[in-house]
């Protein structure tokens, strides 16, 4: 099996209730990917955090600087672990993520965080037109209800409409459960 690194994309303080931009199941979410964080911990695998920040202190959240910025106590990074700061929806956009991945001989991304509709997919469909291969945790990924020309869309839908798409031609898309039992 090709080399593999767990990507925690996006758990920031923000996103969790009583913040300014909480996710429709950020809690349940983030407790699956610290399941696999320590897994990938224990195996000895790679883990690179990703954090979100915004740019201008007019954002209307991960405001720079800011407490909600910060990488959730639930997954904080051990001095091992890097920590790639980023402005965009894309990991990848001018950040040293490739560079990190590639100087370890990664070729297998397993990605958890937020938010499914945004730097999920952002993150996964990037990395596959990069070559690697991806794997999508569903159960370690948050988002939150949308609204579109008039129709409120569900956070749920959302999120399953997206994982669709991603497991269609981008990535595998398993459970914490499957990943962590093998089947994937």
């Amino acid at each position: 099996m090709a080399k593999q690194a767990l990507i925690v994309v996006d758990i920031q303080n923000d996103y969790f209730p009583q913040s300014k931009w909480p996710l429709v199941g950020a809690e349940a979410a983030a407790d699956n990917a610290v399941r696999l964080l320590d897994a990938f911990r224990e195996a000895g695998n790679p883990v690179v955090h990703i954090r979100h920040e915004f740019t201008s202190d007019d954002a209307p959240f991960f405001t720079p600087n800011s407490e909600g910025a910060k990488l959730h106590p639930k997954v904080t990074n051990r001095a091992d672990e890097p920590v790639v700061l980023k402005h965009f929806v894309n990991s990848f956009r001018e950040t040293d993520l490739q560079a990190i991945l590639d100087k370890q001989g990664i070729k297998h991304l397993v990605v958890v965080g937020s938010m499914s509709h945004m730097c999920i997919d952002g993150i996964t469909r990037a990395a596959a037109d990069l070559g690697y291969t991806v794997t999508v945790i569903h159960d370690a990924c948050a988002t939150r209800d949308l609204e579109f020309n008039g129709v409120s869309v569900p956070a749920a839908h959302v999120h399953a409409a997206f994982m669709s798409a991603l497991g269609f031609a981008y990535a595998s898309v398993v459970s914490a459960e499957e990943f962590l039992a093998g089947k994937r």
